[in-house]
């Protein structure tokens, strides 16, 4: 699947977004975010996640992307070592190589999931941040209660870690209840920095707004290098936003179920190949497929598929089908 929900944003944000245009509500804005949008995050994290923040909490930016890439730009210096349990999101080594920052790539092969023993056996001295994401972009993988309990003890044992938790798929969830560390371990609280955004459960993508909580002096940094690089926001966007977190929610099950009755199909047709087999995701609208019993075979033009790669190539030469 591509990184964008195939439905349409739903009718109330897009006359919210006529609506402020109409009004003369998207002239001038702060660079860090509307009050108007703010407010409505503050109120999403409380009534979603339990979680209390001021407006000097908050940065919105162009997408979660770039409030990822500007919270990393704020803090990492040279040496500087960030845990990123795999599977995980492309962008993520990236961002932290353009700022000089040691990805640590940990491995995690039990459910594809970072356990306390793992993460307690990566951090060094030089470790700043870990990155969570969860449901999982590409594994669909959901972290339990109980599995974040175990990560916040080892992050309560290393208080020079720092933890960003990646939350963009927190709606689209089939067998698992939703929770964010901070949620789970309020201890966390100054060290953990929350990044959301509209694009997966509101399918606005392209409306590019994603916003970033956290402790007050790192947000101000952030928003200070946003004013020098993009400024704000689309005004425009923020005014649909604000609606989307503010409005109603009953399409999302709707939606969600319709996600599910694909990942079933999915699931069972994929299963159901010779060489191929694929876990159930419990959040996201991912697959995550092994090759790994067709490595070795050869294709009919007599290609040998050494490693996924090949086999990548052989669907797109062959059968004119485009995976990651």
């Amino acid at each position: 699947a591509a990184g964008e929900p195939d439905f349409d944003t739903p009718d109330h944000i897009k006359k919210a977004a006529i609506q402020a245009i109409s009004e003369g509500k998207t002239k001038y804005t702060a660079v860090d975010g509307t009050r108007e949008l703010k407010e409505a995050i503050i109120n999403k994290l409380r009534r979603d996640n339990n979680l209390e923040y001021t407006f000097n909490q908050i940065c919105v930016g162009t997408g979660a992307k770039q409030v990822l890439f500007n919270l990393f730009m704020a803090t990492i210096n040279s040496g500087d070592e960030v845990i990123i349990p795999a599977p995980y999101w492309v962008s993520y080594v990236d961002m932290v190589n353009l700022f000089g920052g040691l990805p640590v790539v940990v491995e995690c092969k039990q459910n594809f999931k970072l356990t306390a023993e793992l993460l307690k056996s990566r951090i060094t001295k030089k470790t700043k941040w870990l990155i969570l994401n969860s449901p999982n972009n590409p594994a669909g993988v959901v972290y339990t209660y109980d599995e974040l309990k175990d990560i916040a003890q080892i992050l309560l044992e290393y208080p020079h870690v720092n933890a960003v938790t990646d939350d963009i798929y927190e709606h689209i969830l089939y067998d698992e209840k939703f929770f964010t560390i901070t949620q789970v371990e309020p201890k966390l609280y100054n060290r953990v920095f929350v990044v959301n955004g509209v694009s997966k459960a509101y399918a606005m993508t392209g409306w590019r707004i994603g916003y970033i909580a956290g402790r007050s002096d790192v947000i101000k940094a952030i928003s200070t290098l946003q004013s020098q690089s993009t400024s704000n926001p689309n005004s425009i966007a923020q005014a649909a936003a604000a609606a989307a977190l503010n409005g109603d929610h009953s399409f999302l099950k709707e939606r969600t179920r319709i996600f599910k009755s694909r990942r079933d199909f999915m699931v069972k047709k994929l299963n159901s190949a010779p060489g191929l087999s694929a876990s159930i995701p419990q959040g996201a609208f991912y697959l995550f497929v092994s090759c790994e019993g067709l490595l070795s075979k050869s294709t009919k033009s007599g290609k040998v598929i050494n490693n996924d790669l090949n086999f990548t190539e052989y669907l797109l030469e062959d059968h004119l089908v485009a995976v990651v």
